[in-house]
């Protein structure tokens, strides 16, 4: 197979710095391993998944195949891969959501591995239910990130599963022969009382940080939100399951919401929380690179329990990221609602990028504050 400079790959719009790579060796080896079966494939033949920058998928339109099905959950990664794919003259590829579609007939699924094990666990039932029964599944991921519970997930799906040797702290699991007795289980749902007329449902499908769980800086964050200016609308960024948006909707009767994740998961889920709570007349969701699709200076209070983790490296990048663009686009005198963990020290940043920014409740984990646009 001919061979692409990874090198050349950017993770663009994706937060970019010295020590984040647009491909790493787990994507080296998933490539090497796979270079055996792909001599008597085709194209349509293969579906690729969680492809971080576009690394495996270009690596095979290089080579000549076409008709690559992918799916991203990250929309910073489908654009990624798109921006790398012009750059290098590259295409023969198609982006699926998670279900069936992408994986029926397929024979080959190259995979770098999920964080989350429900994550895992979704895509193998989709393949074992829709792929052909001669699938082969190569699932690679770094050492440090792999634990043996992705193998005893993988055989719920599949008879036969494997590890291959290490190599530069990287390996790929692989699995074969699908079971027919696999349950797709997602969504999940879960009822929690925060102090509303009635228990706040919340569903997730499998890719969504935290499943159908009320996270915890988030349960800190909600009693605080009483406190949050009148508006016509409300922004949830980064949504997540959709817990705050759904709470606000609950909470003021006469506010419309907007939540937005760049997670295909978690609008899925989100707009699944709120049609569980018969909000969704009022909670819209939509899937957004932070909230690109919105012009400056229009928004008058917009709610962020930001993320610490790109992918699998903890990195303050995104949350900067997040703020930024929340400093862009509240109008003047607009409020951002913020709750972080104590220890990352978030309140300069806020100050920098937003405006002038309080602390509303603490304890000793997470921390609540207020920041105002600046006018």
């Amino acid at each position: 197979m001919p061979e692409l400079n990874l090198a050349l790959l950017r993770r663009w719009p994706d937060v970019e710095a010295e020590n984040l790579y647009a491909a790493d060796a787990a994507d080296r080896l998933l490539l090497d391993t796979a270079a055996p079966l792909l001599a008597r494939l085709q194209g349509n033949e293969i579906a690729v998944v969680n492809d971080h920058y576009g690394a495996l998928t270009l690596s095979l339109a290089a080579a000549g195949f076409t008709g690559l099905r992918v799916h991203q959950d990250p929309l910073s990664a489908e654009q990624a891969l798109e921006n790398n794919a012009r750059a290098l003259e590259l295409d023969g590829f198609t982006h699926h959501s998670m279900g069936p579609e992408l994986f029926t007939g397929t024979r080959l699924v190259l995979m770098q591995l999920p964080r989350s094990l429900d994550a895992l666990e979704e895509a193998a039932a989709f393949i074992a239910a829709a792929a052909g029964p001669d699938v082969t599944v190569l699932a690679g991921g770094r050492d440090k990130h792999m634990s043996p519970a992705m193998n005893q997930v993988l055989g719920t799906a599949f008879s036969s599963v494997s590890a291959g040797r290490g190599r530069q702290k990287a390996r790929v699991l692989t699995a074969t022969v699908p079971r027919d007795d696999v349950r797709i289980r997602f969504p999940l749902q879960e009822e929690y009382d925060v102090g509303l007329p009635a228990p706040l449902r919340i569903v997730a499908f499998g890719a969504t940080f935290g499943g159908a769980k009320l996270d915890m800086g988030t349960r800190f964050l909600l009693p605080a939100l009483a406190g949050a200016r009148a508006a016509r609308r409300a922004v949830d960024l980064g949504c997540g399951n959709g817990t705050i948006a759904a709470y606000l909707a609950l909470l003021r009767p006469d506010l419309a919401v907007l939540a937005t994740d760049q997670s295909a998961s978690a609008v899925a889920s989100a707009r699944a929380t709120a049609e569980a709570n018969g909000l969704s007349a009022r909670v819209t969701v939509q899937r957004d690179d932070a909230l690109s699709a919105l012009p400056d200076s229009t928004e008058e209070l917009i709610v962020l329990n930001p993320p610490f983790h790109i992918g699998n490296a903890v990195h303050a990048g995104i949350a900067l990221k997040l703020f930024a663009d929340a400093g862009r686009v509240l109008a003047p005198g607009g409020e951002l609602w913020t709750v972080w963990n104590s220890h990352l020290a978030y309140k300069q940043a806020l100050n920098r990028l937003v405006g002038t920014t309080r602390e509303v409740a603490r304890n000793p984990k997470f921390t609540v504050t207020v920041s105002i646009r600046r006018p």
